[in-house]
């Protein structure tokens, strides 16, 4: 498929008339539990976004809803899985912002994707978070200059974790990586929280990660910030110089969690999801584990977060072009 068919199609994910959609439900919904796919192993951006969530819709809806963790591929694995599934309402995904990059990453190296974003329905976007780089306290590196001028005196040298290749975690540093011209080592995983567990444990030197994922650790002393992907400072790290303002005027990247569906679930069904997903994002106890974790809530409805995915990917995927075949 070709750049311009895949944009083409995330414009008709906006678009939200576009989408095919099951003329009624055959059951009234919900009437058995709901599994919601965190396509990363526990401890990342999405597991952080879905728990809450699936606590609320519980009360909600009436019924469990239960996380199932299903890394790999760099999200691809589990996004390819709800694409894949019955649009009745029983099978929700709560991905990342990885999820335009994977099917263009496998197009780069000449293979089929195993999911379209076209095949998943946009319901309402979570959280929102530029990435932040975090290095182990206990490195020498103070500043982000400390830490370009090591990678360049010993290129290919400094390892650092992903969530797999394309995915989040593994864009967001080769974006940095290409636009400071450093060459870093990079060490893929089944998801954000197993690299982390490695940058505590010194196995790694550096990680891109949210920062709801990275403030216990800063705050315990384990790990240090030294820049953060937004165009902005962020109320959780106002010390915590840009990007962009450190001289690198494209490297921006946000790491936001929304929920899916496949395409084609019932109109009634697509509408009492959108209105408790609505609900659940007010909620106070939702709310506050956000605020709490560093991540406050960065709700948009189905038609909004729809508009949002596709302006996102679009530049995703140029980006990813621009990095090109890296493993």
């Amino acid at each position: 498929m070709k750049r311009r068919d895949v944009l083409a199609g995330l414009g008709a994910v906006s678009a939200g008339s576009a989408l095919p959609r099951i003329a009624t439900a055959q059951e009234p919904w919900p009437s058995r539990p709901i599994t919601m796919v965190v396509p990363f192993p526990p401890g990342g951006q999405a597991d952080l976004a879905a728990r809450p969530i699936a606590q609320a819709l519980e009360k909600l809806l009436g019924r469990p809803v239960v996380v199932d963790n299903r890394g790999g591929a760099g999200g691809a694995l589990g996004n390819a899985a709800v694409a894949r599934a019955a649009p009745d309402g029983y099978t929700l995904l709560m991905t990342l912002s990885s999820l335009a990059v994977l099917p263009e990453s496998s197009r780069l190296f000449g293979r089929a994707p195993s999911y379209e974003v076209t095949q998943l329905a946009p319901v309402a976007r979570v959280l929102a978070d530029p990435t932040l780089l975090a290095v182990p306290a206990a490195s020498p590196w103070k500043t982000l200059k400390d830490f370009v001028e090591d990678a360049k005196a010993r290129p290919g040298m400094i390892p650092y974790g992903s969530s797999g290749p394309y995915g989040t975690l593994h864009v967001a540093m080769e974006m940095f990586a290409v636009a400071a011209g450093i060459k870093l080592l990079h060490v893929p995983y089944r998801g954000a929280g197993p690299a982390l567990t490695d940058l505590l444990s010194g196995q790694l030197q550096a990680i891109a990660s949210a920062p709801g994922v990275l403030k216990p650790h800063v705050d315990s002393g384990a790990l240090r910030v030294l820049a953060n992907w937004g165009a902005r400072r962020i109320p959780s790290f106002p010390d915590l110089p840009t990007f962009v303002e450190l001289g690198y005027k494209d490297v921006e990247f946000y790491i936001w969690a929304g929920l899916f569906t496949p395409t084609g679930m019932p109109d009634a069904i697509a509408t009492r999801l959108q209105a408790a997903m609505k609900t659940a994002m007010a909620d106070p106890d939702v709310v506050k584990i956000f605020e709490q974790a560093g991540s406050p809530p960065a709700y948009q409805d189905g038609a909004e977060f729809a508009r949002f995915v596709a302006a996102d990917s679009a530049r995703l995927i140029t980006a990813t072009q621009k990095i090109g075949k890296v493993e």
